[in-house]
């Protein structure tokens, strides 16, 4: 679960990381109301969860209080989605570092990487110069050592007090990325203000989705999905992704979603959702396809290889949510698997052709959806 740079930043302060002062707010009146505690100038930060704010516009300093308010409503009314936006206190800015530990599945291990140049696309820095970054590995048992800390201070050219702060921001950091079973603890770009204070400009934190959502802390809400079905999606526990095509997948097994995924666009079709309804979803189809209508798909291609997820009840699963939800479109499947003779009967029953090649299937829905064959 990738968190808001707001809720990132609570928890690095929990962990001693230095902050910036910042209010949260959710209409323009609280943006006026809150420049009044954190001062001008200060800065708006949109809070969408997308890379490449700053270049999207979607991060503004503002130095008066109507221009705080104008540039507020712009941002809420943009098409990106701001419901929120940070009101955070401008720093005196001298230099900025880039600080981040993530995972290695290679090597199973801990990865810290820093740079003397923060507010960078690390990505591209990484490509072109990667001479620039310092790396090192943590080993997950031993955790985090003063040898380690030094490593990055020293390979950042830092000395001194300015040395032991960043230390120090490392060490919280870390702290924070164990606590929350992290993928990703990043702070972008690592303020040194011009008094030598060390300060989180940015901060980004996506956590394991198997750790929960710490006890409610940080519950999924709309402004994290591009859309309604999306969202809706995530609350069924159902994996899902929209896109722009007119076949809807409905699929068990995620590997499988993704080869139908494939099949579909090298027989030159394309597809309008993901959905991957196995696993402990095989008894969602009419969940699965109640999503699956909200687009305006041309035709619904099941396909799934039952083996724990039986065929037979996801049959079962599908004719009833036929039956319930009466879709407009016409419906293609391929149910494999454990009990699919039991499956292929109760299809035919309900008028359905049971198919049993995948690419079979996947060819039908791509002419179904041209217009080949009805």
């Amino acid at each position: 679960m990738k968190l808001f740079e707001f809720q990132a930043k609570e928890a690095f302060a929990e962990s001693g990381v230095p902050i910036p002062q910042g209010i949260l707010c959710s209409s323009v009146s609280e943006v006026q109301v809150a420049i009044q505690t954190v001062g001008l100038p200060c800065v708006l930060k949109s809070q969408v969860l997308r890379g490449g704010r700053g270049k999207a516009g979607l991060i503004q300093v503002v130095k008066t209080e109507g221009e705080a308010a104008s540039k507020a409503a712009e941002l809420f009314a943009s098409t990106h989605g701001v419901r929120r936006i940070l009101v955070e206190q401008a720093i005196d800015i001298a230099r900025e570092l880039y600080l981040a530990i993530t995972l290695d599945p290679v090597s199973a291990k801990i990865t810290v990487i820093s740079s003397a140049e923060g507010g960078v696309e690390i990505e591209k820095l990484a490509e072109e110069a990667p001479e620039k970054l310092v790396k090192i590995e943590v080993d997950i048992d031993g955790g985090l050592m003063p040898h380690h800390v030094r490593e990055v201070t020293f390979g950042l050219g830092l000395d001194g007090d300015l040395a032991k702060k960043v230390g120090g921001v490392l060490q919280s950091l870390y702290k924070v990325f164990r606590k929350y079973g992290a993928e990703l603890a990043e702070i972008n770009p690592l303020f040194v203000s011009g008094n030598g204070d060390v300060i989180a400009g940015d901060g980004k934190l996506i956590t394991d989705d198997n750790m929960g959502n710490f006890d409610g802390k940080y519950p999924l809400t709309r402004a994290h999905f591009d859309s309604d079905t999306e969202y809706e999606a995530a609350l069924e526990g159902i994996p899902y992704l929209q896109f722009d095509g007119d076949i809807s997948l409905m699929c068990a097994g995620a590997g499988l979603t993704t080869t139908v995924f494939d099949l579909i666009n090298y027989a030159g079709g394309n597809v309008a959702n993901y959905l991957e309804f196995g696993g402990p979803n095989y008894k969602k189809a009419r969940e699965a396809m109640r999503l699956c209508l909200r687009n305006k798909c041309k035709v619904i291609l099941v396909v799934t290889f039952g083996t724990i997820a039986r065929a037979d009840v996801m049959a079962n699963g599908l004719v009833e949510a036929i039956n319930e939800l009466k879709p407009d479109v016409p419906i293609v499947t391929c149910i494999r698997g454990t009990n699919e003779e039991e499956a292929f009967d109760t299809l035919r029953v309900a008028g359905l052709e049971p198919l049993s090649e995948t690419e079979e299937a996947v060819q039908r829905a791509v002419d179904i959806a041209a217009g080949r064959v009805r």
